[in-house]
């Protein structure tokens, strides 16, 4: 299989990715163990170049950021200095998340207000049901499923010549969801014995919300993922478009 480069207008930032890590695993952000994150935030950031994802530049930033805190707090001075009450080498990264989680709490009361006023606005005006989302979930959440995929396959060496085509994991999802109001991600790399194979079945997903023929949600904080095939067209709805 050829390189594919993947472009996607929903890819969160940096932030979005270090409280996806944070909350994942249940960790207090003024005391962060940045040992843990530094890790993680970089295996993460190796399974997107993997898979060519086309991200900004401040997500290599961030994890230069982060390379940096650790060395510090590796260096003796710098660790007595904290023990004796000290400047903490963490403290600008803790007032970013901070910052932030205010910024995204204030986003999501938008949206909470939107959806309760919505049939406020004069006539004309577009409002978006649910149905109209195509991925309600962070796009780490995604990644989080690849990365359990990954270790569940060993790193058998490929055959020469073996290909893994896009077209069969839309056609295996498709088929999937027949007859079924649901799957979970998870299930879509079941059956797959290598890294390449999970890397299509993702990309067959992300394929699949362009074109706006499944929408993928997560119904809880940090719960599974699940796919729905995008519902079909009221009558009602029909009428008012040909009209």
């Amino acid at each position: 299989m050829g390189a594919i480069d993947v472009h996607l207008d929903v890819f969160e930032g940096p932030m979005d990715l270090l409280m996806h890590l944070i909350k994942k695993n249940n960790l207090d952000i003024y005391d962060i163990p940045i040992s843990q994150i530094t890790k993680e935030y970089l295996e993460y950031l190796d399974m997107m170049k993997e898979f060519n994802l086309v991200f900004a530049g401040e997500f290599l930033v961030m994890a230069t950021t982060l390379m940096q805190i650790k060395a510090k707090m590796l260096l003796p001075a710098v660790a007595k200095a904290e023990a004796e009450g000290g400047p903490d080498p963490r403290e600008d990264l803790i007032n970013k998340l901070e910052e932030y989680q205010k910024y995204k709490k204030a986003s999501e009361i938008l949206e909470k207000n939107f959806l309760e006023y919505k049939d406020a606005f004069y006539r004309g005006s577009p409002v978006f049901a649910n149905e109209d989302k195509f991925l309600d979930v962070d796009m780490f959440a995604l990644l989080s499923a690849v990365k359990r995929a990954f270790g569940k396959v060993s790193e058998a060496q490929l055959i020469e010549g073996e290909s893994f085509p896009i077209e069969p994991r839309i056609e295996k999802i498709n088929t999937m969801l027949n007859n079924r109001e649901w799957i979970f991600l998870d299930d879509i790399f079941l059956t797959e014995t290598v890294r390449l194979g999970i890397i299509t079945c993702f990309i067959a997903v992300l394929e699949l919300i362009k074109q706006r023929a499944i929408i993928v949600v997560q119904d809880t904080n940090l719960g599974e993922v699940r796919i729905y095939r995008k519902p079909e067209p009221k009558e009602s709805e029909l009428d008012s478009n040909e009209s």
